[in-house]
């Protein structure tokens, strides 16, 4: 099974698709890790991604394709895979599809999970991550026993610096200009649903399961 798992920054993607991957045995493909982890490289195509990622702008197609379409020619992703947040545009979504006509396959499901700017806000400037191990915590809903420490390794928690409410708002415009075009895309093949990301984890887990294995 070959899906894609859509929705804004702070939208519970990465949450629902480790549950997804460890369910089924499908690996989860993120390209936000991917890029993460070529800006801590400091790679030279992870300094070019700094900068947009700084700004709250999208990468440039040409670079997060590049890095998606390397990925999916792995073993692991034979069997299926879930791309967890991408594609973001058209322009990607039309050049995924080349590529996995190439090899005979296809898309065989889009989920996408709408949440409204506000309670994006709410969710991501609360988030806390571990310098350490990468241990994601949050100040309302998940906090450390200790305040800015780590309950699994007693590193460092910090705030990402594009969790502000200015780089939320500007993230959020750019991917709601993107979001209906994608919905446009997939729907005429039927592959296309929408879900409301904004419910309690538990119940978004639920639709999600409901879906795949109807």
């Amino acid at each position: 099974m070959r899906i894609i798992l859509l929705g804004p920054p702070g939208a519970g993607k990465g949450t629902q698709a480790k549950m997804i991957s460890q369910r089924y045995g499908w690996p989860q493909i993120s390209t936000g890790d991917i890029l993460r982890s070529a800006v801590a490289e400091q790679t030279a195509m992870g300094r070019e991604a700094k900068k947009f990622m700084d700004a709250g702008e999208l990468v440039p197609d040409e670079v997060v394709i590049g890095v998606i379409n390397e990925r999916l020619t792995q073993a692991d992703c034979q069997a299926g895979f879930l791309l967890d947040g991408f594609p973001r545009t058209v322009g990607q979504a039309e050049a995924l599809t080349t590529a996995l006509a190439a090899s005979g396959g296809k898309i065989d499901m889009v989920i996408d999970l709408r949440v409204e700017a506000e309670e994006l806000v709410r969710r991501l400037t609360g988030r806390r991550i571990c310098r350490a191990c990468g241990q994601m915590f949050h100040l309302e809903f998940s906090p450390p026993a200790t305040e800015d420490v780590c309950d699994q390794c007693g590193g460092e928690l910090y705030q990402r610096a594009d969790d502000n409410e200015a780089t939320i708002m500007k993230r959020f415009d750019v991917y709601r200009q993107q979001a209906d075009l994608l919905e446009s895309y997939y729907a005429t093949g039927g592959a296309y649903h929408r879900l409301d990301g904004s419910a309690p984890i538990e119940e978004v887990r639920g639709a999600l399961l409901a879906l795949l294995d109807g």
